[in-house]
């Protein structure tokens, strides 16, 4: 499990880097409506299980989700505390010009 309590220039690139998939952003869109297994997700995409577990690990690397173990079966969750970092960061980025450019 990731807890940023900053994000660096690196870790910014990384999240930004994640969100450019439209597979990845689907899975994120349904994440914001609860917790899925990969089953769940697996029922409405059009994705291969190994495909979707790169997409999840790409995800997870990020900090944007989170996978946690419900007996047999791994739960992922949204991870906002980060969109909301990155959020702030950028928003930093944005009022402060003298701010590292990416």
């Amino acid at each position: 499990m990731y807890i940023y309590t900053t994000i660096d220039m690196a870790g910014i690139t990384e999240i930004f880097r994640a969100l450019t998939d439209p597979t990845r952003m689907e899975v994120l869109s349904m994440l914001r409506d609860g917790d899925l297994t990969p089953s769940d997700m697996l029922n409405k995409l059009t994705i291969s299980q190994p495909t979707l577990s790169h997409h999840l690990d790409i995800l997870k690397r990020a900090g944007l989700i989170e996978g946690k173990r419900n007996g047999q079966f791994i739960e992922y969750t949204i991870n906002l505390s980060v969109f909301e970092m990155a959020v702030e960061y950028m928003m930093k980025f944005i009022k402060n010009p003298k701010e590292p450019k990416l």
